[in-house]
């Protein structure tokens, strides 16, 4: 688990399912309760994360629907007696198609209902945290990123990676809505905003920037990805 550094929230990551999604546990230090975000699985790691931590969590958040993200969401909030938040609900056709593509990629995953639908500009709190919901079409219609300003991080499941974006080629994927949404709705909340992908290293939005042959300043002016 990594851990992050500002003082009233922590987060710790923890890699599931062999596609290796990073799973965010995140927990207020004030009231030790906590959410994860996108357990697609492996729920034996996640509940000795939460032993080893003694966070209690109140609610799974879910960036979007595809099974590596969510597969499992419905299993852990039944166990735990907690509600779901998110995604979009551009993404129910996802979610509704979990118990079906479980099989097709040998993972566990059940198909379920979130207590609550998220819209671009709602709020979720977790203990005396409050984070944005910031609503990023593209990989997904109904993708959405948690973002904490206070502490200038955020959790961006598969919208941008450390030198790299989501795909775009599943059902209802846009590049050019992907696009829109990295560059006019993330990059505005900062260069100095820290992010965890939903796969591959933690990076930042400004190392994004000036570095990323997608959505780098420079790739972007080029008119990349063609």
């Amino acid at each position: 688990m990594t851990q992050g550094t500002e003082r009233q929230m922590r987060v710790g990551i923890i890699p599931v399912t062999p596609l290796q999604q990073n799973c965010s546990l995140l927990w207020c230090t004030a009231t030790m309760k906590g959410a994860l975000v996108d357990p697609g699985g492996d729920l034996p790691k996640l509940r000795q994360a939460l032993e080893k931590t003694g966070v209690q969590i109140e609610k799974i958040l879910v960036t979007h629907g595809h099974l590596d993200h969510c597969g499992q969401a419905g299993v852990l909030a039944a166990e735990l007696g907690v509600p779901i938040e998110g995604p979009h609900e551009d993404d129910r056709f996802w979610i509704a198609k979990l118990d079906d593509d479980g099989p097709r990629w040998n993972m566990e995953a059940h198909t379920f209902e979130p207590d609550r639908w998220l819209q671009d500009g709602d709020t979720v709190t977790v203990g005396e945290l409050v984070l944005d919901v910031v609503h990023c079409p593209g990989h997904t219609p109904g993708h959405v990123v948690f973002h904490h300003a206070p502490s200038k991080f955020a959790m961006v499941g598969d919208v941008l990676f450390q030198n790299g974006i989501g795909r775009w080629d599943f059902p209802r994927g846009n590049l050019e809505d992907l696009l829109h949404s990295i560059t006019h709705k993330l990059w505005p909340l900062g260069d100095d905003v820290t992010f965890v992908p939903g796969h591959g290293p933690v990076s930042t939005f400004g190392q994004e920037r000036r570095t990323n042959p997608y959505v780098s300043d420079e790739a972007i002016a080029r008119g990349v990805p063609a």
